[in-house]
């Protein structure tokens, strides 16, 4: 299982928002490239980055934040955020970027997407942002009718790499990862998962693995990691298989 870090941008800053309500941000750290290079030391392989500004305003707004975390740090970056159009994702897959996520253009521009897989197999996430069961978009701003479970089987036969399922009503709360509603999705789809929001600790991890469902590929971590309730070492062993109960 992946672990990802993540850093979330607003104003070249990492924060973390609180149900994603951007009044509800936590600065964290002023020094993004500070953070991924603390975070690579740690021993994570990927990273994990939203440019919130970009979610908002539907166009990359942390763009020299982002250059500075890929000149920091040598592991993968799947990058989030206002990426709306194929100039947007060409430019950022030729920063450097491993993967982009594509959140609002899943839902409201399918074919965008179908073109980005073919083109650039193995480097689209779909971001399956949830509230209440339902797809939201815009910045978690705007709640459409549609569930994640549709919005994954959409896009099943056309090679993205993977799904990322967050909970948003549990987002930044630390009070648990929605394990039954991530491994239904799992179940239900074809595409690797990517559980999100509410990690806040080891239990959520072990919980995720407990689950034992294959096609769970790994699990975002954010405002444990920065407010210390995580393990980081010891949860990458669990995520490793090292010391994990048989």
């Amino acid at each position: 299982m992946i672990l990802f870090p993540a850093i979330d941008l607003k104003e070249g800053r990492c924060v973390r928002l609180t149900r994603g309500e951007m009044t509800s941000a936590t600065i964290y750290n002023s020094d993004p490239a500070g953070q991924a290079a603390a975070f690579e030391a740690k021993g994570f392989s990927w990273l994990h980055c939203v440019d919130l500004d970009g979610a908002f305003s539907g166009r990359s707004a942390n763009v020299e934040a982002v250059r500075a975390i890929r000149a920091a740090t040598v592991i993968p970056i799947q990058l989030g955020g206002g990426i709306r159009d194929m100039k947007a994702i060409e430019f950022w897959l030729g920063e450097g970027i491993a993967r982009v996520v594509l959140g609002t253009a899943a839902l409201k521009n399918p074919a965008l997407v179908e073109a980005a897989a073919h083109r650039f197999p193995g480097r689209i996430v779909i971001a399956a942002d949830a509230r209440a069961g339902k797809v939201a978009v815009e910045g978690w701003d705007e709640v459409s009718s549609m569930g994640a479970i549709d919005l994954g089987r959409r896009f099943e036969q056309i090679g993205v790499a993977a799904l990322l399922f967050t909970d948003i009503d549990r987002d930044g709360l630390l009070g648990g990862v929605n394990i039954v509603a991530t491994a239904a999705l799992a179940k239900a789809v074809r595409i690797p998962v990517i559980a999100s929001g509410g990690v806040g600790g080891l239990a959520d991890i072990e919980a995720l693995l407990a689950a034992n469902e294959p096609n769970i590929e790994g699990a975002v971590i954010g405002r444990a990691l920065y407010a210390g309730t995580f393990d980081a070492t010891r949860a990458l062993e669990l995520a490793s298989g090292i010391g994990r109960a048989k």
